[in-house]
């Protein structure tokens, strides 16, 4: 084996010197189509994709270092990534689901606390603010339109 070799003066630099050997110069961190989907594709940290799959944070590690990503939790990380969801049927072309919030094709985000709301202030015919009820009234007429 090699001795080691620094990659940079020591004297230059407060923090301790970063050596290889001659292992190291064969054997380097390949990036996997895995590791680009979750991290750049779906811009998930590995936290974050283990929440959202039921999963260790290990096994999303294994799955950043090749091992084969289950098709549930590659259709769950897409869809919690900003997928469209025109997928799921016609009617919901340019809607997505970003970060657990509907967007509509306009650009609103839609908290389920928000569309609760709006169904239950067109249901008791909230007249208060004009403004208001004309915002809910758009964002019915969206959802309507999905719905058909």
């Amino acid at each position: 084996m090699k001795p080691f070799k620094p990659l940079y003066s020591c004297r230059y630099y407060a923090s301790p010197c970063v050596t290889r050997d001659a292992k190291s110069d064969t054997m380097s961190k390949k990036i996997t189509n895995n590791y680009i989907f979750r991290k750049f594709t779906c811009g998930l940290s590995r936290e974050e994709t283990a929440e959202l799959c039921f999963k260790t944070v290990r096994t999303v590690t294994r799955w950043d270092e090749g091992q084969e990503i289950p098709p549930v939790c590659r259709r769950l990380m897409k869809l919690y990534s900003c997928r469209d969801l025109e997928a799921i049927n016609e009617n919901w072309r340019g809607w997505k689901i970003k970060h657990g919030e509907l967007v509509t094709p306009n650009g609103w985000s839609l908290t389920p606390d928000r569309i609760v709301t709006g169904n239950a202030l067109l249901e008791i015919n909230a007249e208060d603010d004009r403004k208001t009820k004309a915002a809910i009234m758009k964002a019915a007429r969206l959802l309507r339109k999905v719905s058909r």
